[in-house]
This record gives C-alpha cells, structure tokens and sequence, in this order.
C-alpha cells in the first residue's frame, strides 16, 4: 500500500508543503509538478501508480498554491518555481542517490518542468509532459489585453468526461477558484518566451500525453512548443476525446499505461 509522507521545504519566497509517496525500495524517482490553481493532493492516483511501478515519488504545492505559503495563485517568476522544483529534487536525490529521475509536469507544471529540464541538462533521465502549457498558448496574452483582467473560471467540464472529477474540483478548497491575477499572467509570458528561446533537451527522452478535446490548453498550440523542446527522442500520444486532464479521463488506465510503458523502455537504456 502507497502511504504519502508530509515535508515543509523552504522555498525561494516562503515556506513549501511537499509529500512523498512510497511503498517498498524503488527503482527510480519520479518528481510530480502539478498545475495552475491546483496542489500535489490531486495525484494521490497517479502516485499510486507510479509507486507500483517501482518509483519513489515526490511532490510539492508551488508558492501560492494548496497549502505552501503565498498569495493564491500569484506567481511573480517562474524561475523561482523552477528553483523550489529543484530543491525538492535535490531531496529526493540525497535519499536516493543512486537512481534516474524522471520528472512530470501537467498543464503550468508542464511548462515549469520544461524549464527544468533546460536548466538542468543531464539532471532528469526522462520527461514527461501532459496538456502542457507551452508554445502558442494565447491565454495569458489575450487576458492581459484588458484593463482589468476578466473573472474566466476553469470549468469543471473542461478537465475530464468523468463528471466526478469535476465535482471533486468545484468542491475542493485547496482549489483555487478565483480570477488569474497580473503578475501570474506576464510571469507566464515571459516563461513561454523563455523556453521557446531555451534550446531543445538534446537526446532527453520525452513523453508528450494530450487530450485532442483539450479546450483549456488546445493541442495544436502545445504542439508547436513541444517540437521545438524535443530533441531526438519524442514519444507522443495523443488521446482521442480527452479533454485536459488525461491523468483524471475515463480512459486514464490506458494513459498511465503509456506512461508506464515509456519509462520502462528509459529505464532499460
């Protein structure tokens, strides 16, 4: 049975709430890096499945977010997101400093874990990115355009056709449920701009995993950005219907299984 350990880190801006995932002696670490709005309890399943792949898994809520310190959801550099991400890395590694990293980024978390994955070449063994925000995502420039940026709230429909994930997301108060703020937007920009300007990842094996039904972080755009990243080893999947959170579809099974399957060809490299 995977039990989920609880750890304080001191982030770049304030105090970071962190867990960590285990079951018996793992043969890789795979680092979690959830979304916008969102916190590292929404992947208790993924976790699961991961720890019963052999993975010691970690995670941590961003600055702002679920219960690490900060303003809600305001972000003001995503470097600083990138330096806490490597912070938990840099635990994970002391408590298991002989295995591959593999590190996963959904949606916002996909687009920081790009980033780290330019930051720090040679560091993760694997990448994986679902619904990434990366490339042509034209959210945060179109909101900027106003005055006063506009109230747009997720709606739960748009991340899975299983309606309880959407119940479970209205109702969660970790989530947060309000308009994006200024900072978060331009801080967004910048980091798209960012990685598109990085470089690609060399030979960095890279799984891509998106919903084509994805109407919050739409496909195509995503896929301009991860083309670019991709260096010579991109496996994509590409899942016909989904929506935006693949780890959370009614077909998710068959996506963990595609994850699983990638990280097994990694690991036997």
């Amino acid at each position: 049975m995977t039990e989920a350990h609880e750890h304080v880190l001191t982030g770049t801006r304030g105090r970071l709430a962190a867990r960590e995932w285990t079951t018996g002696p793992p043969r890789y670490v795979a680092l979690l890096v959830h979304g916008y709005g969102e916190h590292i309890g929404r992947y208790d399943e993924v976790a699961g499945v991961l720890t019963d792949h052999g993975a010691a898994v970690y995670g941590v809520d961003h600055i702002g977010h679920g219960r690490s310190d900060g303003e809600r959801v305001l972000i003001e550099d995503f470097e600083d997101v990138v330096t806490d991400v490597h912070t938990l890395a840099e635990r994970a590694r002391t408590a298991h400093p002989d295995l591959p990293l593999v590190v996963i980024g959904h949606s916002m978390g996909g687009l920081i874990a790009s980033r780290y994955a330019q930051r720090h070449p040679g560091g993760p063994a694997a990448l994986v990115l679902s619904g990434p925000v990366i490339g042509d995502w034209e959210l945060p420039r179109r909101l900027l355009a106003h005055d006063e940026i506009p109230d747009v709230p997720i709606s739960p429909a748009a991340l899975s056709r299983d309606p309880a994930v959407g119940a479970a997301y209205a109702a969660d108060p970790l989530v947060w449920h309000g308009p994006m703020k200024r900072p978060t937007l331009e801080a967004f920009v910048r980091t798209l701009d960012a990685v598109a300007e990085g470089g690609d990842v060399g030979g960095l094996p890279l799984l891509w995993v998106h919903g084509d039904d994805d109407r919050l972080v739409p496909l195509p755009g995503s896929r301009v950005g991860v083309e670019r990243l991709a260096g010579g080893g991109l496996t994509e999947r590409i899942c016909p219907g989904a929506r935006h959170e693949v780890f959370h579809e009614t077909n998710r099974a068959e996506v963990f299984r595609d994850v699983t399957d990638f990280l097994d060809g990694v690991l036997a490299r």
